[in-house]
Formats: C-alpha cells, structure tokens, sequence
C-alpha cells in the first residue's frame, strides 16, 4: 500500500458575493470628492452678504493646514468601511493535505528514436513528435502512477527513472530526439529497449507492472531478441503492451539533399507486427497498430483504461480566517478619524 501526500495552499473568499458592497464604497468616495467640488463653485459663485474692507488682501493668504487635511478624515472613514466590508467577505488561507491510499501501476515506456521516426505520416508531425505529444497526455492522466522511460535505435537508454514528478518527467520526455539528430547509431534494437524497459521494474513491488513499447520498425540490432526480452518480463510479473506506428505502404520521409538541405523521399513501412503480437501474447498483454495520431491517442486511451490505479484520495482542508487581521485596522481609522474630529479637527460652531 501506498500513502504518498502532497500539500496545497490557496486563498479565497468564503462570501465573495459581499464584495460588490465595495461598489457602494466607491461611490461614496465619489460623492464626497464631487460635493466638495460643487461647494466650492457655490461658494465662489455667492454673492456676498457683508462687504468688508479690503477684503482681497486675504484672498491669497495660505490655507490652514488643519482646512488643507481636513478631507483624511473621510478618507479613513471610507477605509476603514471597505477594510470591513473585505472582512464580512471572510478571506481565508486553505491549506491542503491530499492523502492517497490504494495501489498505483509502476510503468515503463519504451520508446522508438530510430531515424525511421523521422516519417511524416503522422501529419502535421512526425512519428516521434506525435509519439511524444500523445504520450505527454497519457503521462498527464494518471498522477498516481510511477512512470519511467526508456529510448531506444541501436542502442537503449534509460532518460528517465520510475517516478511520480511529472515535471521532471515531462522534461525528460521533451529532451527525447531522433537517434540521428543526437549523433546516435541508427537502428531498431528493440529486444535491449525491453530489457532495459523490464530492468527499471525489477524492484518494483506494485501488484501491477506494466510496459508499453512503441516502434515503427523491425529488431535488427542488440545483442537481445524481444522473443528472449519478452519470456524475461513474463518473469518478472511485467505485462506488455506493444503498439506498431506507422501507415502501410509508401510513406514521405525527410532525407539529406545531394546538394544540401532537405528533400522528401517515399519508403516502404516495415514494422515486424508478427513479433510485436507475440510479445504481447507472452506477457499477457495487447497489440495495437496506430496509423496516425488519432489511432495513438485512442491506443493509450485504451491502456489507460485497461491498467486502472485502485487508489483513493483523501482530502483534509484547514482554514485560517484573515478577518481579524482586517477589522483590527478598521476600527482602529474609526476611532483615529473619531478623535482626529473632536480635537484636532473639531468644527467651531
């Protein structure tokens, strides 16, 4: 049994609703900074009652600075209402714990990166892009899962551990490129790609273990027969799925120009479907043959179907209120715009 737990963190408001009050907040501030506007037009479109002498010799006399901050006073009183109208809102900190129990599937995936990859019948991408991009989805679908990765042309390599960090993993699986483009001897060692593909689940103790071997092409290198690959994964408890991507018959290939660049040339599909069903049959698993990126991603649809984690996940969610953090400040410019008023501010009658 597995209980691996992951932890979250996230801020939201538990009314929402009682923020659109800060409309209303709004508007007031409006109608103050307009009333003040409209007061003084008034007063300077008044005629006078009284006549005094030399009246203009006040006129460019310098405001009092109690008449200049005057107007804090409503500032802290709209505050200190939009601090409390955000506190009835209830702003929390949600803290997460994912607990998860129950059984994942281990999986490896073994990979073609032959330079057959490199067939454009996969359109608008090749083989191995569209390889790649379904698979990033498969990946994507099953987060309880550890998932690692083979690659493999005439040689294999493992690019990436069992492991449940899909972030890492997804960085190893868009590092994936054509043996060709990496400097790689070509060819189809596809007994050495199950092997590698069956060691990485060796010491796995899921009651599931699963590898799921995409290929275009036919064995013709490694030193392993994937009939040998297939009768040691059988031992070891692995079922595997294999899946032949490509169309029949002639398809376009990318190939080095005569005189530089890059021309398309058509070739001959081969794939070795016969020994790809048969290693599926040994281990107890399936062939699938994928002719374009919509068979590919129905294909590890269907796996993804057939090999189902029995696990359930828990979560437990904790609350810290920051409304407290808000009402305190707000009743403290209440009480500041209440004393500023009486004392410093204070209208004489």
């Amino acid at each position: 049994m597995t209980t691996p737990a992951a932890a979250t963190s996230s801020f939201q408001f538990a009314s929402p609703l009682l923020l659109g009050l800060l409309l209303v907040v709004a508007l007031l501030a409006a109608r103050s900074l307009l009333g003040r506007s409209s007061n003084s037009q008034r007063r300077s479109a008044r005629p006078a009652t009284l006549t005094y002498s030399a009246a203009s010799l006040a006129r460019d006399l310098p405001r009092s600075w109690r008449v200049t901050f005057r107007s804090v006073l409503t500032a802290m009183r709209l505050l200190a209402i939009a601090l409390i109208v955000v506190a009835l809102a209830r702003p929390q900190i949600v803290q997460g714990q994912e607990t998860i129990k129950g059984e994942g599937v281990d999986i490896a995936l073994a990979l073609d990166i032959s330079g057959s990859m490199a067939a454009l019948d996969f359109q608008p991408n090749n083989r191995l892009q569209a390889a790649k991009q379904v698979i990033g989805e498969f990946i994507a679908e099953r987060p309880y899962d550890k998932i690692g990765l083979v690659v493999f042309a005439a040689e294999a390599f493992s690019q990436a551990p069992l492991t449940l960090d899909r972030n890492a993993l997804g960085r190893s699986l868009a590092q994936v490129e054509l043996a060709t483009d990496l400097s790689l001897d070509d060819g189809t060692a596809i007994g050495l790609g199950m092997a590698n593909a069956a060691n990485m689940l060796v010491n796995s103790d899921a009651k599931s273990k699963v590898m799921i071997l995409l290929t275009d092409g036919v064995h013709n290198a490694g030193e392993i027969d994937p009939l040998t690959a297939a009768e040691a994964a059988k031992a070891l408890g692995v079922k595997v799925y294999t899946i032949g991507a490509a169309k029949t018959g002639q398809v376009p290939v990318p190939v080095q120009g005569m005189f530089g660049g890059t021309q398309i040339a058509y070739r001959e599909s081969e794939i070795d479907e016969e020994t790809l069903r048969q290693v599926a049959d040994i281990t107890g698993g399936r062939y699938f043959r994928a002719e374009d990126t919509r068979d590919l991603r129905a294909i590890y649809d269907a796996i993804d179907q057939l090999e189902k984690s029995q696990v359930e996940v828990q979560v437990f969610n904790q609350y810290q209120e920051l409304a407290g953090w808000l009402m305190v400040p707000a009743l403290l410019f209440l009480l500041l715009e209440l004393v500023l008023g009486q004392t410093v501010f204070r209208r004489l009658p």
